[in-house]
């Protein structure tokens, strides 16, 4: 795909944390997604990157994503994903494994009303 090509793919500007490594060995950098398309996002932090340069981002419901370094400017650079990925799916809300004891809460305004008569002191 050429350059003017990916410049089609819709992207949506957002900004929520992820984590990126350069390499298996490598330490995990934090990083800000500024956008994201199903072909790349654009990412913000203090890592130092090449164009070029191969690495993974773990983005939230879908894990780890290879890709490479399309261009760097400052403390920017995008991401051009090495296989296309859902971008709906990782704006949707995060989803607990069924495994992990995480126990939903009822709304308020499901819960059942108590008088000040029906409470008692401890």
């Amino acid at each position: 795909m050429s350059g003017d090509e990916q410049r089609q793919i819709n992207r949506d500007s957002l900004f929520m944390l992820a984590c990126l490594r350069l390499s298996e060995r490598d330490p995990v950098h934090r990083v800000k997604i500024r956008n994201l398309s199903s072909g790349g996002l654009m990412a913000e932090g203090d890592m130092r990157v090449v164009s070029g340069m191969a690495l993974e981002v773990e983005l939230r419901n879908v894990g780890w994503v290879a890709g490479s370094v399309a261009w760097v400017q400052g403390n920017r650079c995008g991401i051009a994903f090495n296989e296309e990925i859902d971008a709906k799916s990782v704006r949707a809300a995060q989803t607990a494994p069924d495994d992990s004891g995480f126990v939903p809460l009822r709304p308020l305004a499901a819960m059942k009303q108590v008088t000040p008569g029906q409470l008692r002191k401890i």
